[in-house]
Order: C-alpha cells, then structure tokens, then sequence
C-alpha cells in the first residue's frame, strides 16, 4: 500500500498503473453495478441481484474510470473555469459512489462476513483513491484558478459557488498544499484511520452478537415485560436452550432489563456487558484502536496545520471552534449535575427503603426512576406502550408530514428490498408528485449495527434538467412483536421514530442543483435540526391523540395520561443530560489532545470524567470502546451536535407553539429553507431566514428542567 500511494502521488502520468496487480478487472454485464440505469421501478437498487462480488468489482472499476475523467480535466489546454473543471468534477466518480453508497449502507443494515470482508479490504483502497484525486497537484492548481476568479465579482449562480467553495476548501484540508512528503505521510495516516474504523464498526457488531444472557431461573425474570420474556423463550428455544431464557446486548434487551427488572444483579450483569462492549479479552476489543485512532487524527490535524484534530473538524460547523463548544458544553453541564445530584437522593432513599445497603449503582438508575415515576406520577410505561404499535406511530407520522408539509405516502409491493423485515413507500406531494422512494427497516437482527439512522441509497439531484428523485432508508432496532402482542413502542423508541424521520425529510425534500449539496451534506451541529424538531410534534398532545390507540381496544390515550406524560417530560432529565453530556466531554478531550496518548482508553475515559466531576453512580452514555459516533461514524469533535441542534430544534418549535401546531407559513417557511436547501448556505443565515433571528437557548432548557434561573443561588455556589 505504501508504494501504491507513493507511486500515485509523485506523477500524474500513472493515472493508468494498475491499483490492485493481483485482481485484473474486466467488463462484467452481469454486474448490475456496472449500468447506467437500473431497470427497477423508480431506479432503486436491485437489491435481489445484488452479490457481494459485485461491489468489490464496482467500486474498483468506478475508481479506475473517475480517475480517466480526472485526467481529461487535468488534460485540458484551455484556462481553468467552472464549466470545464469544477463542473466535471462534481459529475465524476458515478459509478464508484453509487456502488459505495449501496454497499456501505448494507455493511451496517444487513452485513455477512463476505462484506466485512469487502469492507476491511476497500478501506485503505477507497482513501487512497480519495488523497490521489484531492493531493493532485496539477488539478489543485486547476481548481484554485476557478477559486481565485471567483473572489473579486463571480457570474456564478450561489450553488455553484457553494460547490466551488467546498472543491477549494476540501483539496486545502486534503493537503494539496503540503508538499510531497508531507502529503504522503498524511495518505498513509488516512488509510490507517479508514482501516480502523472500519475495524471499530465490525468489533462493537461482533462483541454485541457474542453474547448472550441465560437465565435458567424464571424467579430473577420479576418485573421485566411479558413480551419480552416471550421474546427471550423464544429465542432460547432456536438455540436449543428449552429451558431457558436468552437475552442479548440489543436496546431494546438492555433498556427494558435496566428499566423494570427487580433483580438487581440481573441488572448489574446486563449493564456490564453492555458497557463493555468492545473492552472485553476477545478479538473484539477496541481499546487499544481508540487511543490509536486519537493519536492519527491529532497527527493528521498537526500536519495540516492545526493544534489539534477539534480545530480542523470544527473549522466548517457552526461552531467554528473548540473554546465555543467547550464554553456551550459548559453552560449546560453544571446546571445539568445540580439536577442529577438531586434525583441521585431521591433515588439513595429508595435503595435505603429496599434495605440495599450500598451506594447509588449506574444500574439503578433507570430503574428506580422507573420506580418513582410509578409512585409519583402512577404511569407505567409498560402501560404507555400499548398505546404506541409501531403501525399506528408510522400513520401518526404520516399525518403530521402530511399537515405540515402535504406529504403522502403509499407502500410499494413491487420493488425489490434488502431484508424481507424492510418496507419500501413511494412519498409524493398531495397533487401525485413524485418526491421519493422511502425505506423502512425496523427491528434487530444480528446482521444489522445497533442504534438508529437514517442514510441514502441515492441523493437528490438533477438529471437532463429535471429533479433527480432520491432513494432513502431509516433504519431502527425498536421492540419487535411477539406472538401475542404487535410491535410496542416505549416513549423513547416513539420519539426516536420521529427523530430518523425527520432527517428522512431532509433527504426528501432536498431540492437542489448539485448532488453534492443534497440533503443532510450539511455541517455535522446542523444536521440534527430537521431529526430533532419532529420529535417535538411527537409528544405534543394534540398530535398524541392523533396517533395514540390502544393496540387492542382502539381506545384514544387518556387525556389523564397525555398530562402525565406532559408532567413527566423533565423527569430524569438530569440523569439523561449528564450521561449525554459526559460522552460529548469524553469527545472533545480525545480531540483536543495536543500530544499523543499514551494511556489506555479506559485510564483516559476514568481521569476524563473524573475531572468534569461526573458521579461514580453516572456513566458516559457511551463508553470508549464503543462510542461508534466518533470511532466509526462521522460525529469525531461533533458529538455536542446533537444537543447544539437541540437548542434550533426548541427554538424553532417555540414559534409553532405560539402561533399554531400546524402553520403552514410556518412550514412552508421551513421546508424552503431548511429541508429543501441542503448545504447550499450557510446554516446560520438559512435558520435566520426561517426564524427572522438568531435561536435563544432558552426553550431547550425549559423543555429539558434545567433553566438557569431556577438554580441561580446553586450556580452562584
């Protein structure tokens, strides 16, 4: 590998030196990858012809034919301008992106060994193939010519100076100014980092599908749902366990475990392993990659120019710096501890009335929280659920997208699909309008990462002039149904519905010029607005009643159980803020290193959290090892995104509430100039323009019980 990325980086006249000797490509017309159009209905993947073989081939001819159409620009003899060179470079690389997009999708939605495989092996091929086009020096100065024309008086429409602004930066922050040497120490770096985490992603898959919990004792099952208990019979029996109960390290295990089991060192057992994901003694661990990952990024950053790799990945956010989250962060922590600390007594007094003779354990608080919540606010939510199936939170859904937005959604039988669990809609406007195809893939399965997202199988564009529709796909781990009772969804598992489907929107209702400004191609603390301002209409009480039906007797939720759910929804908020907000620490201290690491990476989480001052009886919602956000997704420097958006998200809900749940100035306002935008402005001015004003922190903390001014004697202390 490191003289394939010498080699491509000392001339351009090697563009056509063969990238891999031992793996000859030739024409396949049996690779449905490798043609201009699919022949499904609506161009969506032909999941049902799809081989992993084919991937592998697809991705390496794409290379090879993005590279001849860099050479043709690079070739050219006439002066560098947006239609000869930024143009055909943002139309360059089809079919190496549409391949890469379908497979990487299928890595984490519905994976196999032969695909992990793929995965590890075209890691370090596709950022070698990514630093070969953005270290070229011949089509840096191409570039940079277009840039420098541009700057004084531009004819350019504003997308595409957006696009040129984004070529430009990206080649600057690829390293097309280092010279030779320094550029290929940073290639190396980058196939080392899209080594590991690949790595990471793969471990924490493999470390959650390595256990399993078996409980033999029907007694130590007190307190935990029935379905669920069904659930684990069940799965016990398929693994010739009769007379036992098996549970695994899914959510939707661990969660109700934590939640509703009375035995505590059930509890205990489950949350230890849950946590230890990845920090076991297996070939699953990912401590050591952890710290070896910090440590390349804060290299990689240091070779760029920055002090640390914080400073580089916040250069383009809204943040724009490391002391302007480290400040944010900080304004919302200690408001956030002083309400932790007080359901942490609340929750002392419970274990002394138990005759638990010890202190506040991570694996009592969600329960007893469960346990005061009852008391408290008699609510039981076993019982919520039953108001929640998944079908009718999907038509709830439906419904609020079709009010505020005119959205329609019909499922489609004749499309092909990746797992036999996932749906498939066609989302049009009121007038029949095509908008997009939309996928659904809703439960666990060993085959599939935890968590919940939402991804593309093809971004919105344009194509001979007209809207190009996109192909997008959310994807969950809810509580799947059982043979006596539908898929019920808790409180949290509704909200996160809504969540992944508002950024389904956004990849929807993207109308823009310029794939590479579609969608959610938007800075990382922007990006969660369009998710987390639908969770807003989801516990809303005029929408609750809209959606919220007994499974069973169709009864509408009691307006008695909206106003506890209401007067619920800052309970155990200090807990939920400070578990958030230890991880968000936990990211910025990994990425504002100025010197390497050199301890492990549960030393360095320990002293982290230590010194923020966070509870023993509170963990980091995401521990090290398996903190996949910034280890093996796209959030490294940019965990804080998810509450900095909840700050836009409040704010930009206020302005529904005083007005009317449903306005449609307002949502039409919304649509044009977030959802429909993309990254095609700034983010400040496109919420400005929506707003009429910057957004007040205000609403976020009064929605989540932590407003300053009720604690200003305890702050001043």
């Amino acid at each position: 590998m490191k003289k394939f990325i010498l080699s491509v980086l000392v001339s351009a006249s090697l563009l056509s030196c063969q990238q891999n000797t031992e793996k000859e490509l030739t024409m396949n017309t049996a690779n449905p990858l490798l043609k201009t159009e699919f022949s499904t209905p609506f161009e969506v993947p032909p999941f049902n012809d799809l081989q992993p073989a084919h991937f592998e081939e697809a991705m390496l001819k794409g290379m090879e034919e993005q590279k001849e159409e860099i050479q043709l620009i690079i070739d050219q003899t006439d002066a560098p301008t947006w239609k000869n060179t930024i143009l055909p470079m943002e139309n360059s690389g089809k079919t190496f992106a549409r391949a890469s997009r379908i497979f990487y999708n299928l890595n984490s939605s519905h994976t196999n060994d032969e695909i992990q495989e793929i995965a590890r092996s075209m890691s370090a091929e596709s950022a070698a193939h990514s630093d070969f086009i953005y270290m070229n020096l011949e089509l840096f100065e191409r570039v940079s010519s277009v840039w420098e024309d541009n700057q004084e008086s531009s004819e350019l429409s504003p997308q595409q100076f957006k696009v040129l602004e984004n070529t430009y930066k990206r080649f600057v922050r690829s390293g097309a100014v280092l010279e030779k040497e320094a550029q290929v120490q940073l290639a190396e770096i980058n196939a080392k980092i899209a080594e590991m985490t690949t790595q990471f992603g793969q471990n924490i898959l493999s470390d959650t599908n390595d256990f399993s919990l078996l409980i033999d004792d029907e007694k130590r099952l007190s307190g935990i749902p029935a379905s669920l208990i069904e659930a684990a019979k069940k799965r016990a029996k398929e693994n010739d366990y009769e007379t036992k109960w098996m549970f695994t390290l899914q959510n939707s295990n661990v969660m109700p475990i934590l939640a509703y089991a009375e035995d505590r060192e059930l509890r205990k057992e489950i949350y230890k392993a849950y946590k230890n994901r990845g920090n076991n003694d297996n070939d699953f661990n990912n401590s050591q990659l952890a710290i070896d990952l910090a440590n390349l990024r804060l290299e990689k950053a240091n070779l760029l120019g920055f002090d640390t790799y914080a400073d580089y990945a916040l250069e383009n956010t809204m943040a724009k710096d490391r002391n302007t989250v480290e400040a944010f962060l900080e304004k919302l922590w200690k408001p956030a501890l002083i309400v932790a600390e007080k359901e942490h007594q609340n929750i002392a007094q419970q274990l002394v009335q138990d005759g638990i003779e010890d202190e506040v354990q991570p694996w009592d608080y969600k329960f007893y929280l469960e346990q005061i919540k009852k008391d408290e606010f008699e609510i039981n939510n076993q019982e919520v659920a039953e108001y929640f199936s998944l079908a009718q939170v999907r038509d709830g859904i439906f419904t609020v997208t079709d009010k505020l937005f005119g959205l329609q959604f019909k499922e489609l039988e004749d499309v092909p699909v990746y797992h036999e669990e996932v749906s498939a809609w066609e989302v049009t406007e009121k007038d029949g309008t095509h908008v997009g195809v939309l996928y659904m893939d809703m439960h666990p399965r060993s085959s599939k990462r935890s968590g919940a997202w939402m991804t593309s199988f093809r971004p919105q564009s344009v194509k001979d002039g007209e809207r190009y529709a996109p192909v997008i796909s959310i994807n969950c781990n809810f509580t799947e149904a059982t043979s006596s009772k539908p898929s019920l969804l808790t409180f949290d598992e509704v909200t996160t519905f809504f969540h992944e489907f508002g950024h389904a929107l956004h990849g929807l209702l993207s109308n823009v010029e310029y794939e590479s400004l579609a969608g959610t191609s938007v800075p990382r603390d922007f990006v969660e607005l369009p998710s987390q301002v639908m969770e807003n209409w989801a516990t809303d009480p005029e929408v609750l009643k809209m959606y919220a039906f007994h499974y069973e007797s169709g009864e509408v939720i009691p307006d008695e159980l909206i106003n506890k759910l209401e007067e619920l929804s800052t309970f155990g908020q200090g807990f939920a803020t400070t578990e958030y907000l230890a991880s968000s620490l936990l990211d910025m201290n990994y990425h504002t290193i100025e010197v390497p690491l050199k301890v492990d990476a549960s030393t360095f989480e320990v002293e982290t959290l230590n010194e923020a001052g966070l509870p023993s009886s509170i963990t980091a919602r995401h521990s090290s090892t398996h903190f996949a956000h910034i280890f093996a997704g796209g959030y490294s420097a940019g965990y804080y995104s998810y509450i900095w958006s909840g700050v836009l998200d409040s704010d930009a809900f206020d302005q529904f509430k005083q007005t009317e749940l449903f306005n449609q100035e307002k949502a039409k306002s919304f649509r044009e100039n977030i959802l429909e935008t993309g990254g095609t402005e700034e983010p400040m001015e496109l919420y400005k323009r929506f707003r009429g004003s910057e957004p007040s922190i205000e609403p976020l903390l009064k929605k989540r019980g932590l407003d300053v001014e009720s604690y200003d004697d305890e702050l001043k202390g």
